[in-house]
């Protein structure tokens, strides 16, 4: 009953099985095709760092020293049909500004990097700080409240003093016990079994 149902629906809409694909929703879609090639901007930030890592190493300075003090050598003590940058040196120049043109953007790229995660950095010790003082403000209160509540809690010295109080009223009333030859406290008897005082 229900296929013949949606047989009807679908000519009475018009959509077909091959017109209109059903789409599923607990599956992924394909992906898109792209016309331009897709990169990583992550893999390229990540290239960039090391290469401005290596940039700014004793070794690499040492090494472009080498290249340029050969490569002078080079152009000024060898045959002349075996030169290839005569002494203004133009070709050196060049490579020289081509090189620090790309120098310059990958190290501003890792520098912006760095302080992306130094931002990030600095943001998640804010919140951190921002939770401990909160904890601290909290404990104080809590603390506070406890010396609060503590101040009226009958401590034992109190108790003590009160009781002392009491007793020598009690003796200055009754100097001999009730008058019956009981004494006060029951246990200002001379020591012997306690089974009254349980």
């Amino acid at each position: 009953m229900a296929p013949e149902r949606e047989a009807r629906e679908r000519a009475a809409t018009g959509a077909t099985a091959a017109t209109r694909p059903r789409t599923r929703l607990d599956q992924p879609q394909p992906p898109r095709r792209r016309l331009l090639p897709e990169y990583d901007p992550e893999a390229f930030g990540r290239l960039s760092e090391r290469i401005a890592r290596f940039l700014g190493t004793g070794r690499f300075i040492v090494g472009m020293t080498v290249v340029v003090v050969l490569w002078v050598v080079w152009n000024v003590s060898a045959p002349r049909d075996l030169r290839f940058d005569t002494y203004p040196f133009i070709f050196l120049t060049l490579m020289l500004s081509l090189q620090a043109s790309y120098a310059a953007p990958l190290i501003l790229l890792a520098q912006n990097r760095q302080d992306d995660r130094d931002r990030v950095n600095l943001e998640q010790d804010r919140k951190q700080n921002e939770r401990s003082i909160a904890d601290t403000e909290y404990l104080t209160r809590e603390i506070a409240a406890l010396r609060v509540g503590l101040g009226e809690v009958a401590t034992r010295d109190w108790i003590r003093s009160e009781l002392q109080d009491l007793v020598k009223e009690m003796e200055e009333r009754y100097p001999d016990g009730h008058g019956d030859g009981r004494v006060v406290f029951p246990a200002e008897r001379p020591r012997g079994r306690d089974v009254d005082d349980r």
